[in-house]
């Protein structure tokens, strides 16, 4: 009775796997197992790369280029149905002006940081707040310095001995050092006529301007290398305008530019491209170019936004319309028609955009026929056709790909069948 029992349960624990094992016979047969020889030689048949002829000849087939799609041909019945518009390249006159943001900022040439010659204490700051106008000569501030107020007791002291006979080298040696501490020339006369030493010597603005920056505060410890003020004389500023890298080229040093900075209050006016920086902003993708202003009524503030226009003398150029060019970030490229409802990828390397058309710098000559609308579909099925898939949307090529495969299946499948 046991080994009944024993039996009938062994039986019912193997019912289930055998199930499962008729089951997987059957969906290998049908259907074909995901790890199955003859699907993974249909799948390579599938995604097998296209023939020589039907991809574009180029130098690298990385993702997102030209080399990564393929020529493809749309059904006529097709074409109406997914908007596909076509137009000939052409060549056009172009005299778009560039336009970029400009910025005001200072004149690097006419800023001035004040340090003191001497370590010791800013006593007295006579410059209150930022922004203050200030004139050549003024008196900034006053430091205390222990090795100066030594040396103004030697020189007094060689003074003394020298008034009984010549002024000897030993004096002017002691006078120049006081020069070299910082001390003016009125400063040593005062102390020559009063015979007193001055506990602090005087920092004075060695032009006229604002001030951009108060580094420091009274009663701050100070050595030659603390910057105690920044000047800043704004009779004259720099404009920064950003342009665009496509149109860099077209922006050189002695280019005429009409600069507006409405909230300014000042009426456009012109200026000459003075410098084009060397290097790209690579956060923006823009050059710098800078333009050197007048400001005697003080109304170009630095910091101020507004425009730059550059007048470009007119050319003859081949164009394109904006929507034609497919932009992947790496590559441009376009659809060109080589034969009847036959479209072929091109790329292409693009120069100014206009308004609503792209000059075309290299990659198609005048008279090509160019996809301009329904471009989206056409490149998805070119890079579907480049990797072996379809999106079903053009072409019998894709479709009869796919039959190929399934009947290159079909015997396999049936070796399977009992």
């Amino acid at each position: 009775m046991k080994d009944i029992s024993r039996g009938i349960l062994l039986a019912s624990a193997t019912l289930p796997v055998g199930l499962l094992i008729a089951f997987l016979i059957v969906q290998d047969q049908r259907q074909g197992w995901p790890f199955s020889q003859h699907v993974q030689a249909s799948v390579a048949h599938v995604t097998a790369p296209p023939a020589a002829g039907d991809s574009l000849a180029a130098d690298s087939d990385a993702p997102g280029s030209a080399a990564a799609r393929v020529t493809v041909d749309v059904p006529a019945n097709q074409v109406e149905m997914l908007g596909v518009q076509l137009e000939s390249t052409q060549m056009q006159k172009i005299d778009n002006p560039v336009q970029a943001v400009a910025t005001i900022v200072a004149d690097e040439s006419r800023l001035v940081h004040v340090h003191p010659r001497v370590a010791g204490w800013l006593e007295a700051l006579y410059v209150k707040a930022t922004g203050q106008q200030v004139r050549a000569g003024q008196p900034l501030g006053g430091v205390f310095s222990q090795e100066l107020y030594a040396s103004q007791s030697e020189y007094l002291s060689i003074l003394r001995r020298a008034s009984h006979g010549p002024a000897s080298a030993v004096l002017e040696a002691a006078r120049t050092r006081l020069k070299v501490l910082g001390m003016s020339d009125a400063e040593i006369a005062r102390i020559e006529q009063t015979g007193e030493v001055r506990r602090l010597v005087t920092l004075y603005a060695p032009s006229s301007g604002i001030v951009l920056n108060r580094a420091v505060s009274q009663g701050t410890a100070v050595d030659p290398s603390t910057e105690i003020l920044t000047l800043a004389d704004l009779s004259q500023v720099w404009v920064i305008a950003e342009v665009a890298e496509a149109d860099a080229a077209q922006v050189s040093a002695g280019t005429k530019a009409t600069l507006s900075f409405p909230m300014s209050g000042r009426e456009p006016f012109s200026a000459r491209v003075q410098f084009v920086y060397p290097t790209l902003t690579e956060r923006t993708r823009t050059v710098r170019v800078r333009m050197t202003v007048a400001n005697a009524d003080g109304m170009l503030r630095p910091g101020m936004y507004g425009s730059a226009l550059f007048p470009i003398a007119a050319r003859e150029a081949l164009t394109v319309g904006r929507d034609a060019v497919v932009d992947t970030g790496q590559s441009q490229h376009v659809f060109i028609q080589t034969s009847q409802n036959v479209f072929e990828p091109r790329q292409v390397k693009v120069g100014a955009r206009l308004a609503d058309r792209v000059e075309i710098l290299q990659g198609l000559s005048a008279g090509e026929r160019v996809v301009t609308a329904g471009v989206f579909l056409i490149d998805s099925e070119s890079r579907l056709r480049a990797s072996g898939g379809s999106t079903g949307h053009a072409s019998h090529g894709s479709s009869s790909t796919s039959g190929e495969a399934e009947r290159s299946d079909e015997p396999a499948r049936h070796e399977h069948q009992p």
